[in-house]
């Protein structure tokens, strides 16, 4: 499984950005997906996850502004981001957990970075 990220830019407090991770691969061998954010000099968190079943999750931080969501068709994992705040500034990563061999792997895109900054 290979995953692309796209949409980081820079924005102002208030704004809005989608976030676009293009998944490419085993796509059926996929049993999760997630977004994860890393800002510096911290560790690399969850933001929001999304299952095969389509339930989602959302950290704190996050919950109300942001929407993940998953087009089978375009084979694509989405993060809609509203409301942005300076410290939403982050280097934005695309995550799936998969199975091959009947053994458990993650697959890591190479991120994307948002700056919410006036």
């Amino acid at each position: 499984v290979q995953l692309l990220e796209s949409g980081g830019d820079l924005v102002q407090p208030g704004g809005s950005l989608r976030l676009s991770c293009a998944i490419s691969g085993n796509i059926a061998s996929i049993a999760a997906m997630a977004w994860f954010r890393q800002a510096p000099g911290k560790q690399r968190e969850l933001v929001a996850s999304f299952t095969n079943s389509g339930s989602t999750e959302y950290a704190n931080s996050v919950k109300g502004r942001f929407t993940i969501s998953r087009d089978n068709t375009k084979n694509t994992l989405d993060l809609q981001m509203l409301s942005l705040k300076p410290e939403d500034t982050a280097v934005y990563y695309c995550n799936a957990d998969f199975f091959r061999g009947g053994l458990p792997y993650e697959s890591w895109g190479q991120g994307t970075q948002v700056t919410v900054s006036s």
